[in-house]
């Protein structure tokens, strides 16, 4: 597989304000976000020219700057703007978007009172995961044994990029043993969720998903329960341990990036993606393409 790196790519990126070439779109070795992880970001989807829930996602990322103690210096409709004037630039009308907001250089330690806050934006295409015949087959999942921190020894309401780092440690010895992802458990011993989307399971007809008290309250979480209710499924949120996974009959997992993605094994467990998955991955398509009213949905 050819791999096309990051920094090395046609296009444009904004950049603080300014469209910058692709190329020239970079930060300084000692920039504090990227020794201290003082930095927050969003993953984001555009399908058929609109960005899915990107006010939504904009609200987020101001959120978890917040969080992490500073304040974006764009107000949400400017990156509601930033966003769709950077698809606009790169003609990309189905794809996926990173807005990224970091701390700068201007102090080099622990604290950084006085450094400057950033802002880019940049889109580039991604396709689906996978193919509709290769999701039905369910990916497979390694239990993790990194877990989600507490909420009271890291701010787990941010989408911060230092809270992806026992995401990556998960995710790469997951593959390394022949799997697509890993399931994390939370600092209690409940089930969480995976390194990059949250999850649910189905048994006996009802969907349960962990509550997200130590871990992001996904947008395309949010969205896929009320997609559950609108078909009338019964929806729990609630605490669960593995011992109760392993009885499931179907498990999936949702993200901006993964959309709605069967699992088909989880360890030594194996699950069949049934009626549940395929009604809301085709539910999901749906909404995001706009057969389906977004208002509707959300009552």
């Amino acid at each position: 597989m050819t791999i096309i790196p990051f920094h090395d790519r046609d296009g444009h990126i904004w950049f603080d304000g300014a469209m910058v070439p692709w190329r020239e779109a970079q930060v300084h070795v000692l920039t504090h976000g990227l020794h201290y992880g003082s930095c927050v970001f969003e993953g984001e989807r555009i399908y058929n020219g609109v960005i899915f829930k990107s006010h939504e996602h904009s609200l987020r990322l101001r959120r978890s700057a917040e969080l992490l103690g500073f304040d974006i210096p764009y107000s949400v409709e400017e990156i509601d703007a930033a966003k769709r004037d950077v698809c606009k630039a790169a003609g990309l009308t189905n794809g996926y978007l990173r807005p990224v907001a970091w701390r700068g250089s201007e102090m080099m330690g622990v604290a950084a009172q006085h450094n400057r806050i950033h802002l880019a934006v940049a889109c580039w295409e991604w396709p689906s995961y996978f193919t509709p015949e290769a999701r039905m087959r369910g990916i497979s999942l390694e239990i993790a044994r990194w877990r989600r921190p507490a909420p009271d020894t890291a701010p787990t309401e941010a989408k911060a990029a230092g809270l992806y780092m026992i995401c990556t440690l998960s995710k790469h010895e997951a593959e390394r043993n022949g799997h697509q992802d890993a399931l994390m458990l939370d600092y209690r011993g409940y089930v969480a969720e995976a390194t990059g989307a949250n999850f649910f399971m189905v048994k006996d007809g009802v969907i349960h998903t962990p509550i997200p008290d130590c871990f992001l309250n996904g947008i395309t979480r949010q969205t896929i329960i009320n997609l559950a209710r609108r078909r009338g499924y019964t929806v729990l949120e609630r605490h669960f341990t593995l011992d109760e996974v392993k009885d499931a009959t179907e498990i999936f997992l949702t993200g901006s990036a993964a959309e709605v993605t069967p699992v088909g094994r989880i360890g030594d467990w194996t699950f069949s993606p049934g009626e549940v998955c395929r009604s809301m991955i085709a539910d999901y398509s749906d909404l995001v393409n706009g057969r389906l009213n977004a208002e509707a949905v959300a009552a």
